[in-house]
């Protein structure tokens, strides 16, 4: 039964998710608190290491959520969901396209995807900041204004920040040095 709910949770994060892998997101982020399957800070360390590894960010995710909820039957059924809607609208738009293709409709239709996309990853982009910098919880455990705000997080943003202006080097080069930082951060915890 659970496989057939990962399929179907990832069919609809496939259907819904334009924009890439960074426009699941909000979908994952709804999917964490409905099932429980995996935490908000899970959910941070997913699109880390999504990010730093090779392939979509999506399929990466479905196939971290299934493994870890029902091993490797779990994270290929989680692939193939949110896989399945891409095939089908990829074999549609194939065969329609070129009878289309100068529709003023069709075109209208692309152009209202974009704003929709890039509002779908702004969305996301803000909540990874929610998770990495802001901690309500803390603070309304302690009340202070230190316990709110990650102060780890924020010192490595800031750092990562200048240091995107400074050395104009291959992406390569901050991934390694939030892992390290990261690791770092970890250990003195």
């Amino acid at each position: 039964m659970i496989l057939l709910r990962l399929y179907f949770e990832f069919f609809k994060i496939g259907l819904f998710a334009f924009g890439g892998g960074l426009a699941t997101l909000p979908f994952l982020s709804e999917l964490s608190s409905a099932t429980g399957w995996f935490t908000q800070a899970e959910l941070a360390d997913m699109v880390a290491i999504s990010e730093s590894t090779p392939g979509p960010i999506g399929i990466n995710m479905a196939t971290y959520v299934g493994y870890s909820t029902q091993g490797v039957l779990g994270s290929v059924v989680a692939v193939l969901g949110i896989i399945t809607p891409c095939v089908i609208v990829i074999l549609l738009i194939a065969r329609i396209l070129d009878k289309f293709r100068a529709s003023p409709y069709v075109e209208a239709v692309f152009k209202g995807l974009r704003p929709a996309s890039l509002a779908m990853i702004a969305a996301a982009g803000l909540e990874v900041v929610r998770i990495s910098l802001v901690h309500v919880d803390a603070y309304q455990a302690g009340g202070s204004f230190w316990d709110l705000i990650s102060v780890k997080g924020l010192i490595l943003a800031l750092v990562l920040f200048f240091a995107t202006k400074k050395i104009k080097g291959k992406p390569i080069f901050f991934i390694l040095a939030s892992a390290v930082i990261g690791i770092v951060f970890q250990m003195g915890t």
